[in-house]
């Protein structure tokens, strides 16, 4: 007989509940959940690709031993010990940097991963430390850091109330928001239509979501701070800045109107793509309409000025009236409340205490841009990488010039990967510690309830009972953790005898039911697994100045650390441009999550999905036609891919989807490798970062394209 079990997707940041009907520890199919608080029956295609994932055969369910070309199944003891012991080794021989460790995005997911795997890297003690930030939303933080006080005080777009959404380098029709956790968001544009607002869409492509907004823009990929820039220059020009009623907590708005008065629209238009009257109009309907936000996201991050981009966001929203206001940028009040807590602890991040070896770019929040991981790996001396950690991630494909780091890998002592699969990093390793599937855990979105545009709280039990011999992701970083402490001796043992069975005991509901007691709604877990649809909390609040972590409770509205920036950027108003081809940028698809979803039979049937995409007037001149093989060129290498040819897309730009390139030797992905495609980071350049921030540069990359050679010799032949 089937039963249901409610739970929450955990598979990207939407959070949308599940229905999963199942017989025993069979899953006979998964739905959207009517009732959940935050997605009210939406799903997206991905969802049903969790059956996928637990079920897959290639999913491995025991440690794995890598003797030559070959895998071994071992045992945990055996594979816990030899991981613990080369560690220690190696540390004691080259120092404590000398391992490194590297986070993908899935653990941002993983409640028992965000709560325990902070211990190994504090016990591991490495400056070498990388995660999928610094591809991703580090300049957002980095703003909240300077701005607020905190690295995770990030606010988020209030839908439910706002009239004008401006959007840049955002496409969450398709994601359903990034730092902006928004199930559904057809439907919630469509409702800020349905009551007299505007959606505008500002993205060198056509998007999804800018394909049912009111108003598209293209714009010159990487320009985006001098459109912002362009846009406070507007509003401070009109004399009609007002921050409402912040305005008395805020710091530093002199020196921001100062800064601005270089980027007329005028002056910046040229170089944007964007028409001065369309820079004006925009910033004159953020400012006259009374809910408002302008909202930006993994677009603007990824280019030569994200650190900027970041800042002037907040800073546009605060001298229009829209920050920490109803329908503007909010900020969440989560019931575990991870900057609270954080804070309390004295981590409320940091920037620049440290810097890279080899490049000397900055730290931000205890970990390195990983554009800099290969050359950490290959240039010998103190302080050079021999050894690493991968958990849940793929940086051979999910960081700039992935073929560098690929070569660099094959050059450690040592690498272990908590990971359920062999893929195109893990298959490095010497040890593979796989982790039990996403329905034989328990779930709560730890993170990512920080960033809903909805305050709510949502906890799943495990929908199945993981095998006796199988591991949680935290059961393998409190078990590694243990015994690289026994193995150091001293201190480290004892506090590892101290504190490893209290955790043990606790585990992560232990510290959730904490966090929930402690937090502003004062929950605990057994009310929330009394409502496996979730507890909806109410619309997202005012909370400035209170929640401020900066010491003087005051907004930092031109923080001198990104102010310092601004030089290169006014630069930027006299450069000369390179007589670059084409500049690449990304895309996000529905149906595929970074590299994660390809083994999944369900996410790529279908046309082929890695293609390029470039307009029709770009391929005529050049002599190229659609579905033709084209080759894409950089300075850190070149790949192959199809053409596709589309209007959708700004004239001198390309554009291909991220995640893909699964025909590596080794790989053990079935299903993905009969879908390969092409990775785009074999032509991203990890020589190419943000200054400010070192966020690696994956849109406005300059490549040149050609049709491949393959392609020119079957059309000789064809004559």
């Amino acid at each position: 007989m089937s039963a249901l079990h409610f739970r929450t997707c955990s598979l990207c940041e939407a959070m949308c509940g599940l229905v999963v009907e199942h017989d025993g520890e069979r899953v006979l199919g998964i739905r959207g959940d009517a009732d959940d608080v935050l997605s009210a029956g939406y799903l997206c295609p991905k969802a049903v690709a969790l059956k996928d994932l637990h079920e897959d055969p290639d999913r491995f369910r025991k440690p794995q031993r890598r003797v030559g070309d070959r895998w071994e199944t071992c045992d945990w003891e055996s594979a816990l010990d030899e991981c613990a012991t080369r560690l220690t080794e190696i540390q004691a021989r080259h120092g404590r940097h000398s391992v490194a460790l590297y986070v993908g995005n899935p653990t941002a997911h993983n409640m028992g991963a965000v709560l325990f795997g902070l211990g190994l890297a504090k016990l591991l003690g490495s400056f070498n430390r990388y995660s999928a930030t610094s591809t991703d939303q580090l300049p957002h933080m980095l703003a909240a850091l300077h701005m607020f006080g905190h690295q995770l005080l990030m606010a988020v777009p209030d839908l439910e109330r706002t009239d004008f959404l401006l959007m840049l380098g955002a496409n969450p029709v398709v994601s359903n928001g990034s730092i902006m956790s928004a199930p559904g968001m057809k439907r919630r544009l469509a409702a800020i239509q349905q009551r007299g607002g505007r959606v505008v869409v500002v993205d060198p492509r056509k998007t999804e979501t800018a394909a049912i907004a009111d108003q598209h823009v293209f714009i010159r990929p990487g320009t985006d701070a001098l459109l912002l820039s362009a846009m406070l220059h507007v509003v401070f020009e009109s004399q009609a800045a007002n921050a409402g009623r912040l305005a008395p907590h805020i710091d530093g708005m002199a020196e921001l109107e100062r800064a601005m008065r270089p980027f007329a629209p005028e002056r910046v238009a040229p170089i944007t793509g964007i028409g001065a009257d369309t820079i004006r109009a925009l910033a004159n309907e953020l400012l006259r309409t009374e809910r408002a936000a302008c909202y930006g996201r993994v677009g603007v991050c990824t280019q030569r000025f994200g650190g900027l981009n970041g800042w002037l966001l907040y800073a546009l929203n605060l001298v229009t009236g829209h920050l920490d206001a109803p329908g503007g940028m909010m900020f969440t009040k989560p019931a575990a409340d991870l900057v609270k807590f954080s804070a309390l602890l004295g981590e409320k991040g940091h920037f620049g205490k440290g810097k890279t070896r080899v490049r000397g770019l900055p730290e931000f929040g205890g970990e390195y841009p990983v554009a800099t991981l290969a050359e950490e790996i290959e240039t010998p001396g103190p302080g050079s990488i021999r050894a690493l950690i991968t958990m849940a991630g793929n940086p051979v494909l999910s960081a700039p010039n992935g073929k560098r780091i690929e070569a660099a890998l094959g050059k450690l002592d040592f690498m272990v990967s908590v990971d359920p699969y062999i893929n195109e990093t893990t298959r490095h390793a010497r040890i593979l510690l796989p982790p039990v599937s996403p329905l034989e855990q328990s779930h709560y979105d730890i993170a990512l309830h920080a960033f809903a545009v909805r305050n709510t709280a949502k906890y799943s039990p495990p929908l199945f009972t993981p095998p006796a011999d199988a591991k949680q992701d935290w059961q393998i970083h409190l078990e590694l953790s243990r015994r690289i402490a026994e193995k150091r001796g001293g201190k480290d043992k004892l506090v590892a005898r101290a504190l490893g069975p209290l955790l043990s005991r606790l585990g992560p509901e232990g510290v959730l039911d904490l966090l929930l007691r402690t937090g502003p709604h004062r929950l605990s877990l057994r009310q929330l697994r009394a409502r496996p649809h979730g507890v909806d909390l109410g619309a997202l609040e005012p909370c400035f100045p209170e929640r401020l972590c900066t010491p003087d409770k005051r907004i930092r509205a031109f923080p001198p650390e990104l102010a310092r920036d601004l030089p290169r950027l006014e630069a930027e108003l006299s450069r000369s441009r390179p007589a670059e081809s084409f500049l690449l940028i990304g895309r996000r698809q529905l149906r595929s999550n970074n590299s994660w979803l390809h083994n999944s039979p369900l996410m790529v049937k279908g046309p082929e999905r890695c293609t390029l995409i470039m307009h029709p007037r770009d391929a005529e001149a050049r002599g190229l036609a659609s579905g033709q093989r084209v080759l894409i060129e950089s300075r850190a290498g070149s790949i192959e891919a199809p053409l596709e040819l589309t209007d959708r897309i700004m004239p001198g730009v390309v554009s291909l989807p991220h995640g893909f390139g699964h025909d590596k030797n080794g790989v053990k992905l079935g299903v993905a490798s009969k879908h390969a495609g092409v990775s785009v980071n074999d032509v991203t350049d990890e020589l190419e970062v943000d200054e400010l921030s070192g966020t690696a540069v994956l849109n406005g990359v300059p490549v040149n394209v050609s049709l491949a050679a393959r392609q020119i010799d079957d059309a000789s032949a064809a004559e």
